[in-house]
C-alpha cells in the first residue's frame, strides 16, 4: 500500500509542476511568434498525386470533414479515371483517421500504414513482392461491404479475362 501512495504522490507532483510550471512546454519563441501570426503553414494532409480518387475517405468519415473536389480528369489505370480529391474541413475533423484506415493508398496524413489512436495491431508480416506477384482473392461479400463505402465511379470490376490479360 505504501507504493501506491508513493505512486500517487509523485503523480500529483508531476502533474501540478506540469501544469503550473509549464516545466515541459518550451518552445521556441520565434516559432511561436510566427504561429500566432499565420506564417507557419499547416502540413498538408492529402498527397493528390498518390489518390486514386475513389471517394472512400469522404463516405467514410464520420463528420463528413472530407469533400471531393473536382480536378483535371486523369486515367490512372485503364478503366479508372480520377476526377475529384479530398479536401479536408480542418474545422470539421476529428482527427479519427478512418480515412486513412480507409484509404486503398494511403494518401492521407502521409503514413504509409494503418494509424489508430491507440496503436493498436500487429505488424504486417505478409511479403508483399509475393502479393504483387500472386494477389489475393476477396469475397464477393466483403467486395460488397468495401463497395457500399465507395462512390459508384469507383467500383472497378475485371473479368476473369481482362485479370488474365494484366498479369501475362
Amino acid at each position: 500500500m505504501s507504493n501506491l501512495g508513493k505512486l500517487f504522490i509523485e503523480g500529483v507532483y508531476t502533474n501540478l509542476k506540469r501544469v503550473f510550471l509549464a516545466s515541459d512546454r518550451n518552445t521556441d519563441m520565434q516559432l511561436r511568434h510566427d504561429v500566432l501570426n499565420g506564417n507557419v503553414k499547416p502540413t498538408e494532409k492529402v498527397d493528390v498525386t498518390a489518390c486514386i480518387g475513389c471517394g472512400g475517405c469522404s463516405n467514410v468519415c464520420p463528420t463528413q470533414a472530407i469533400s471531393m473536389v473536382p480536378v483535371e480528369p486523369e486515367e490512372i489505370i485503364e478503366g479508372l479515371v480520377k476526377s475529384a480529391v479530398p479536401k479536408i474541413d480542418e474545422m470539421k475533423c476529428v482527427n479519427c483517421y478512418y480515412c486513412h484506415d480507409f484509404c486503398p493508398v494511403y494518401a492521407l496524413f502521409g503514413v504509409p500504414g494503418t494509424i489508430h489512436p491507440n496503436d493498436v495491431g500487429d505488424k504486417c508480416d505478409k511479403d508483399i513482392e509475393r502479393l504483387i506477384q500472386h494477389p489475393s482473392k476477396i469475397s464477393e461479400d466483403k467486395i460488397k461491404y468495401i463497395a457500399q463505402f465507395l462512390s459508384d465511379n469507383a467500383i472497378i470490376q475485371k473479368t476473369e479475362e481482362q485479370l488474365d490479360k494484366s498479369e501475362g
